[in-house]
């Protein structure tokens, strides 16, 4: 996973750090720094964490209303990791920007970075994306205009805001169902001596909701729900531990309705579980005003760890959960810390920090799929190929940065852009135009959209050895006319198909086709890889100059496509 880790850090790093002039800059884009003060800061000196929960929030919700010309309520907040603490007297500089609309809803992307003014040094606290829905107006539901992405940066945002939707539309549905395979497998909650009982920790407050925290259409502002979370959630860790602890992430969470001036709401918090140097604390905000029953606003699961006076984690308490809906907590916990770890292993690591090849399985498989993509569409947005060869109207470019070498082919065909998509993304069908697959096997179907192949390759040496890989596919169809089709690959390692003597393991970084509908009757087509040792062997002499056998392989794909492109096969699988 290597390719995808890569673009994915450059990224989030780079996210706001172009500098553009005025005439550049992104017209969505709001800034904040705010010194903080004591009034800001914890009994340690350090910011609290809903303190700037609500600096985020509010920045993030006048860049939505600019885009939108309207009100707007935050919706959800995907993952937030926090990488350092504040302390009293540096600046907290907060950027946000739209980074794309849908019809009523935008993500935007918030970036939040400390500084010191007396070393003028700065550094990155955390970043994160919020989904904001934009009111209805008087004149009814309110239609998006969409964002123009300005720079590479913003197009790469601008492409993968789609990936990143999809994912939290079926986060919620695909989370119970881990939690619900993985706690079956669990067994029973483990016994610890001298653990602490888990409703030692329980709290619960209540705040009632005044003009200063509300926007101006009486609506709470979503920010200071997370600050009136956080502040709870911060009192549980701290019974157990008898410490100060440190919030170090938050996971997504989306508000299930809105709070309005006059509410009271109830705010629950609970440990449901410790590990060796961490807690999870479940955090359930309600309202009701008068009579009313209570209403769900929100529910979020937050990660503590104590630091001692270096810096280190120390080793927590255990604890001892409530009897059945506590047991339940208990083993949910631990089946979300490792879905956590699996997100944070896939997507969130540096390039060095993992093997090229992630162990596929059900509980990752939504980061994995997500990433494959991810990566693609970042090869897709770069713009400083380099055509290094072309002949019979298919082009070969290259592209060599950070000691990587990728190359891109591109080519036209006179196939309809979704037949043309559903040709190649059925990977079994490849052998029949490029000699490089000489088999094809389907291992797994995990879903619609993502597909488990075992490739073999012939070898480049006479008498060697071939070369096999387990590679996972990722289709995704446009979410607007500004998107392509796409097909992703990736390699991925499974236990059942573990490397054999008569071939060769290899791997794949990143590869995949992205598909472009220039007419009704014309389809662009550009073939990425992200090369890697396996691969080089198959497409050096290409991008030396000193063969063109692309060329060739590509007019027999054209060939492929145009032969087929009436067939059954060309069709959705769910309507043959």
């Amino acid at each position: 996973m290597t390719s995808e880790v890569k673009y994915a850090d450059t990224m989030q790093d780079l996210l706001f750090i172009e500098e553009n002039d005025d005439v550049d800059r992104n017209p969505t884009e709001v800034k904040m720094s705010q010194i903080v003060l004591p009034c800001h800061a914890n009994h340690c000196g350090e910011l609290s964490v809903g303190q700037l929960l609500k600096w985020m929030d509010s920045t993030a919700c006048l860049s939505a209303e600019r885009h939108a010309g309207c009100s707007c309520v935050t919706a959800s907040v995907d993952d937030i990791h926090f990488e350092h603490t504040i302390g009293v007297g540096k600046v907290v500089n907060i950027i946000a920007k739209v980074n794309r609309a849908f019809t009523s809803s935008m993500e935007v992307g918030i970036l939040v970075n400390c500084e010191d003014l007396y070393t003028d040094r700065q550094w990155k606290v955390c970043h994160a994306f919020a989904t904001f829905v934009a009111r209805r107006t008087e004149a009814g539901k309110v239609q998006l205009k969409q964002v123009l992405p300005h720079t590479q940066m913003e197009q790469m945002e601008y492409s993968l805001a789609a990936e990143r939707r999809r994912m939290r539309l079926i986060h919620a549905e695909i989370i119970t169902d881990l939690l619900n395979s993985s706690t079956a497998q669990l067994g029973e909650c483990q016994e610890y001596q001298d653990a602490v009982p888990a409703e030692r920790t329980r709290v619960e407050s209540v705040e009632l909701v005044l003009p200063p925290h509300a926007n101006h259409q009486v609506s709470t502002f979503g920010g200071q729900i997370m600050a009136w979370m956080e502040n709870v959630a911060t009192i549980a860790a701290s019974r157990l531990c008898h410490a100060h602890p440190t919030l170090r992430s938050i996971d997504m969470f989306h508000f299930r309705g809105p709070s309005h001036i006059g509410d009271r709401l109830v705010l629950k918090a609970i440990v449901n579980n410790s590990f060796k140097h961490s807690m999870e604390v479940g955090v359930c905000a309600e309202a009701y005003k008068g009579g009313e029953p209570l209403r769900h606003i929100n529910s979020a699961f937050m990660t503590f760890e104590v630091l001692d006076s270096d810096r280190k984690p120390c080793t927590l308490p255990r604890i001892r959960p409530e009897p059945v809906d506590g047991k339940r907590r208990y083993l949910e916990a631990v089946a979300r810390k490792k879905i956590r770890l699996d997100r944070k292993y896939i997507i969130s690591c540096k390039q060095t920090e993992v093997p090229v090849s992630v162990p596929w399985d059900p509980s990752n498989q939504m980061y994995l799929s997500y990433n494959n993509v991810s990566a693609l569409k970042l090869m897709d947005a770069r713009n400083n190929w380099v055509l290094t060869f072309e002949k019979n109207k298919v082009r070969l470019y290259t592209l060599e940065e950070n000691h990587m070498l990728c190359f891109k082919v591109e080519m036209h065909v006179s196939v309809p852009a979704e037949q043309t998509f559903h040709l190649l993304s059925d990977l079994s069908r490849r052998k029949e135009w490029d000699p490089h697959y000489e088999e094809c096997e389907v291992i797994n179907q995990a879903d619609e959209d993502d597909t488990l192949y075992r490739v073999v390759t012939p070898s480049v040496t006479k008498g060697g050895k071939g070369q096999d890989f387990i590679l996972l596919a990722s289709r995704r169809k446009p979410c607007d006319a500004r998107d392509p089709y796409l097909i992703a690959l990736r390699s991925v390692t499974l236990p059942t198909h573990p490397p054999t003597e008569d071939s060769t393991r290899g791997e794949v970084l990143s590869a995949g086709f992205t598909i472009w509908e220039e007419s009704s009757t014309v389809t662009k087509i550009t073939y990425y890889n992200q090369a890697t040792p396996g691969v080089l062997p198959y497409i050096s002499t290409d991008i030396a100059g000193l063969s063109s056998s692309f060329s060739s392989t590509f007019s027999a794909c054209s060939h492929f496509l145009e032969a087929n492109k009436d067939s059954l096969a060309a069709l959705p699988h769910s309507a043959q």
